[in-house]
């Protein structure tokens, strides 16, 4: 939870304040990401600075720093997209990131409103129901037929050529029976 006499951190874009507390300059190697870390994380642990609560906030910054700037995927998408990038990252996944920001750009909406307006419809999905590909059929139509059992029987028996379409499968207990009557005939 916040202090409430610190102001709260804003969500940022630039991807560079994490490299900051790292004393680090954006685009740094990983190699230079672990010395710093390691430098830092000494100075500033909290079993060398006991008494001090400062420290052991900056200890808390530099290790969620080195946590982000350590992973690939994390450290990848701060650099293009920031604290903001890693928000939605946690919000959505890491592969939906890049369309959030898409379609955050100024001119996605009225690209949007543009396609509904020349399409008359007001998305893709929308479009199919609209146009009748997907909606369901009505219940006059063929789909909705109905078709007696003895009908349908006689259809595919005279399909089969006049053969049994059905074929009884024997049940456990038929067969259980079956094999107790052999071992009482056996002497």
């Amino acid at each position: 939870m916040a202090d409430a006499g610190r102001p709260q951190r804003k969500m940022s874009r630039a991807g560079e304040s994490l490299y900051r507390v790292l004393g680090l300059e954006k685009g740094a190697s990983s190699e230079e990401v672990k010395k710093a870390y390691r430098k830092l994380a000494l100075k500033y642990h909290p079993d060398k600075n006991p008494d001090n609560p400062e420290a052991a906030e900056k200890f808390k910054e530099i290790n969620s720093a080195h946590t982000t700037l350590s992973d690939e995927n994390k450290r990848r998408i701060y650099d293009a997209y920031g604290s903001m990038g890693l928000y939605v990252s946690e919000q959505f996944g890491e592969e939906s990131v890049k369309y959030y920001f898409l379609m955050s750009k100024w001119w996605f909406k009225p690209l949007m409103v543009c396609c509904s307006l020349i399409t008359c419809c007001c998305c893709c999905c929308c479009c199919c129901f609209c146009c009748g590909k997907c909606h369901p059929p009505e219940e006059g139509d063929e789909a909705y037929k109905y078709v007696n059992p003895e009908d349908l029987e006689a259809q595919i028996r005279a399909e089969d050529g006049g053969a049994d379409a059905i074929r009884l499968q024997p049940t456990p207990s038929a067969s259980l029976h079956t094999t107790d009557e052999t071992q009482n005939t056996k002497p």
